[in-house]
């Protein structure tokens, strides 16, 4: 898919200040320095339209990406991130919980995880509770460029024992420096980007 004028709209903590114009939302989590913002600029082919960072825990609020009028990319706070105080950590808990089960125009979940590690505790938490939404769910194992390509469907497969066994949740590799799997995301999120 061509994304001719992406745009930054809003970083938002309260409902109020999230858009208002009804289009469907896919959601990105993940764990602080997973890659979302990486995630954002490869898919629409932009530098630096999503900031990123080396600094873990940069983002602290709901940033929402306007793709050309048609949907939005919704970048929340990672977790996991230590250097936050408990207080930040509660605070960013209770936004992102309020958003996530009350939102009606989430029409999909992109949970993005490491394809080097093992999920962590952290990691099946948030799958945990993803599920609980009652959302549709995509689980991205993303850094597929710093892992042999022989080695990523036996990655990807790891990754689907731990959160996943079931196998009735979809999960892929992806790399934002590859963007050999670029075209496999925009096939799958295709029938998401319409329907709030």
């Amino acid at each position: 898919m061509q994304i001719k004028n992406p745009k930054f709209e809003i970083s938002a903590v309260r409902p109020n200040q999230y858009p208002s114009n009804g289009l469907p939302e896919i959601v990105l989590v993940g764990k602080s320095n997973v890659g979302k913002s990486s995630f954002v600029n490869t898919m629409i082919q932009r530098k630096k339209l999503a900031r990123t960072s080396s600094e873990p825990g940069k983002t602290r609020q709901i940033n929402f990406y306007n793709l050309d009028d048609i949907f939005y990319f919704v970048d929340l706070p990672g977790y996991g991130f230590s250097k936050m105080s408990k207080k930040e950590q509660e605070q960013v808990g209770k936004f992102i919980e309020q958003y996530l089960f009350n939102r009606k125009e989430i029409t999909l979940i992109i949970f993005l995880v490491d394809i080097r590690h093992t999920p962590t505790e952290n990691d099946k938490l948030m799958y945990h509770y993803i599920i609980s939404s009652g959302l549709p769910c995509l689980i991205l194992a993303n850094k597929a460029d710093k892992i042999a390509k022989t080695k990523v469907p036996e990655a990807v497969k790891t990754i689907q024992k731990h959160l996943n066994p079931l196998g009735d949740i979809p999960i892929m590799p992806f790399s934002s420096e590859r963007k050999i799997y670029q075209e496999d995301v925009w096939n799958f999120i295709g029938d998401f980007r319409d329907v709030p």
